[in-house]
């Protein structure tokens, strides 16, 4: 049986790329660590910003990884269990996690700091140029 999506309607050609990404975007974990999205507002009419920010308390600058390739945001988190410590209570793991964000085309990386907790990557999305061109019909 063949899989009907939104991006095979014949009058989109060539999004196929878009529903790999779509697809991949689907793939999600398990919820760890929490994030937020925000739009930052701008009174300059400069490119639009955004910032993810995601809670990474406990977390150490070099246990943190950020990678970007093709068009996908990767934030890797790795924490080593201490040394062995008896616990009467443990409700703070040292656990790993894996997020990644799909970006679109324009949106470029432009910093990333770590402070109380909070890891804040700050993105810039450009708007793309406007081209108006004419076809000419010519003859078979």
């Amino acid at each position: 049986m063949t899989r009907m999506s939104l991006m095979s309607n014949p009058l989109l050609l060539g999004f196929d790329e878009i529903e790999r990404l779509i697809d991949r975007a689907n793939k999600g974990g398990d919820g760890y660590p929490p994030y937020n999205i925000e739009r930052i507002a701008l009174s300059d009419g400069s490119s639009e910003r955004l910032r993810i920010t995601l809670a990474v308390a406990g977390f150490s600058r070099d246990q943190l990884e950020i990678l970007l390739e093709d068009k996908q945001l990767t934030v890797r988190g790795k924490q080593q269990d201490e040394s062995p410590r008896e616990f009467l209570y443990r409700g703070i793991a040292a656990r790993q996690f894996q997020r990644t964000f799909v970006l679109a085309d324009g949106i470029e990386v432009r910093s990333a700091g770590l402070a109380n907790g909070l890891l804040e990557i700050d993105l810039v999305r450009h708007e793309p140029e406007r081209v108006v061109r004419r076809i000419d019909i010519g003859q078979k």
